[in-house]
């Protein structure tokens, strides 16, 4: 089972957020994120943010760092690490199998990421089965769209999606988030995009929307 950092809800958990750290960060790398959430404690939301394999990275000279698949290089031509994609998944979904052993139904789960954790997130959460709670995806861009979207069915077409982007941002270009924004559109995926004047990170009103859109949703399926 792959090693992660939990924070546990102040009441039996009923939902769960998984969220996945960026290339070279950690599972620490968020914790800070979920005061500043501020959801109301009676939703009773359990945090999980797994830590990536070490692996050599190959746009870094192959230097090793936490990584959920290698990157070959920026442009959009570039070889896409498909089987890290996939295995780095399969660790995943057995985090949302362990958290249905534990009492929260699939349909309870909230799926999230930064960066590749957003590319991550899109890919599995729309090659399943079954739908998750819903979805957000922050400053990445989507790989194995084509491939992905062939063969999400219509339920999970529906999982609720934030996907959000810095305009400013030169790691991940912008224009990649919008890409993946139309890509999603044109599925007809139930996505919702917002973006912020700020580069490869995270901003206070964007984290601010974060936790009322997983309030919303939670309420919203509970009500």
């Amino acid at each position: 089972m792959i090693e992660y950092v939990e924070i546990e809800s102040k009441t039996p958990a009923k939902h769960t957020v998984i969220w996945l750290h960026g290339l070279g960060a950690d599972g620490q790398d968020f914790v800070p994120i979920v005061p500043e959430l501020k959801l109301p404690n009676d939703l009773a939301v359990r945090f999980i943010f797994p830590h990536a394999t070490i692996r050599p990275v190959t746009i870094n000279a192959g230097y090793e760092m936490r990584a959920w698949y290698d990157i070959a290089g920026i442009q959009l031509d570039a070889i896409i690490d498909r089987e890290g994609i996939l295995a780095s998944a399969q660790m995943i979904e057995e985090l949302i199998a362990q958290e249905n052993s534990r009492g929260v139904p699939t349909e309870n789960i909230i799926l999230g990421g930064f960066s590749q954790g957003a590319v991550m997130a899109l890919t599995i959460g729309l090659r399943r089965a079954t739908p998750l709670a819903g979805i957000v995806a922050l400053s990445g861009y989507f790989p194995l769209a084509d491939e992905t979207l062939a063969q999400t069915n219509n339920t999970v077409r529906d999982t609720p999606i934030f996907l959000a982007h810095g305009t400013q941002d030169f790691m991940v270009p912008f224009a990649l988030g919008q890409m993946s924004y139309q890509l999603l559109k044109e599925a007809h995926c139930q996505v919702s995009w917002h973006a912020y004047p700020m580069g490869h990170a995270v901003c206070g009103e964007e984290i601010r929307d974060i936790g009322e859109w997983i309030s919303s949703e939670y309420k919203r399926q509970t009500a």
